[in-house]
């Protein structure tokens, strides 16, 4: 039995905002060029004020169900008649529509119409597409009757993001990708394995304050009559992050590869969580590993969370720059502070 991904789909919102339109900006002081310096990034795509999360998660649901259908991944079928043959949402974001409930995989269940699937949100920040799979092969892997589940990332980064604090707005970005999965009879160990074939997860919660939305919650919610300046944001140690998020991808790729009895070289592509270009190339080059291994367009998208990874498993799709058979690698990092990684034969 293996938990293959059969289709892809991502959504972004049309506004691009460049780094020269951040640096016109009046309370922002910095440059593309010190931004792309620092970063990779180039631009990143903002949600208008109507949009939610769930609204880019249906988006990318229906780019995924077109494709699947375009495809004949799924056979034939119109995109209501797949829907309902979906028998599990999971959906990770750090951007839900409500506080607390409902779940936004429930509003996103309603409104592709998949009367039949249970649904969950998870948070697990910029690892939660990594750690929403793994959940997924389990509970596709455990029960007889569950065979096809949706795994989504979607964030709106931009409503918890200090637009005055130049160390962080400068990193995010707004996005929802997709993957339809499903349990197959192909093997997923031995010759021919397919699917998802091994997965790290793993977290070190010393380093919560390292990257965290400190108000809001229960340990620090806002009160009547309060006067609230700024909403609630993103507050981080960049530099923690920085060496946290290194040694989190190197000893992730490191034991992906030793555990699976693997050389690096077997691997045909690296998909980080595209958080910075320089935690990945300083990972790369750590343990030897050329950047043209891996995939980045934090360029266009900057960070975009747990979405970060399904819209790179997409582009990477859509581009035919993967093809049956090949052995691909995911790595994330985030607040928590989580990470992790998959190998997933494709």
């Amino acid at each position: 039995m293996a938990i293959e991904i059969i289709a892809t789909g991502r959504a972004v919102p049309l506004r691009r905002l460049t780094n020269d339109d951040l640096a016109k900006q009046k309370q922002i002081d910095t440059s593309d060029e010190w931004i792309r310096s620092h970063t990779g990034i180039g631009a990143r795509h903002i949600a208008d004020d109507s949009t939610a999360c769930s609204d880019l998660a249906v988006e990318a649901v229906k780019n995924l169900f077109s494709r699947a259908i375009e495809t004949g991944a799924v056979g034939e079928k119109t995109p209501e008649e797949l829907a309902r043959t979906v028998d599990f949402i999971l959906l990770a974001t750090s951007t839900q529509d409500y506080y607390s409930h409902p779940s936004t995989s429930c509003i996103v269940q309603d409104r592709i119409g998949a009367v039949n699937a249970a649904a969950m949100d998870i948070t697990a920040a910029c690892s939660g597409f990594i750690y929403g799979l793994e959940t997924v092969a389990g509970l596709l892997g455990i029960s007889g009757k569950r065979k096809r589940a949706l795994v989504i990332g979607s964030e709106v980064l931009s409503r918890i993001t200090d637009w005055n604090d130049r160390a962080s707005c400068i990193l995010f970005g707004d996005g929802a990708g997709a993957v339809l999965v499903e349990k197959t009879a192909a093997p997923s160990e031995g010759e021919g394995r397919r699917g998802l074939v091994r997965s790290i997860l793993a977290a070190d919660g010393s380093g919560a304050e390292h990257l965290m939305v400190r108000r809001g919650g229960s340990r620090n919610p806002y009160r009547a009559g309060e006067v609230v300046d700024i909403p609630p944001h993103v507050d981080m140690d960049g530099q923690a992050v920085y060496y946290f998020a290194v040694k989190a991808v190197t000893d992730t790729i490191k034991n992906l590869v030793q555990e699976d009895g693997i050389s690096i070289d077997d691997v045909d592509i690296i998909i980080p969580h595209q958080a910075n270009a320089r935690i990945v190339n300083a990972a790369g080059k750590r343990i030897g590993i050329p950047e043209k291994k891996f995939y980045l367009n934090i360029d266009e998208y900057a960070n975009t969370s747990s979405a970060s990874i399904p819209i790179a498993l997409d582009e990477l799709a859509g581009n035919g720059k993967i093809a049956r058979g090949n052995l691909i690698m995911t790595v994330g990092f985030g607040a928590g502070l989580t990470y992790g990684g998959n190998l997933i034969v494709w």
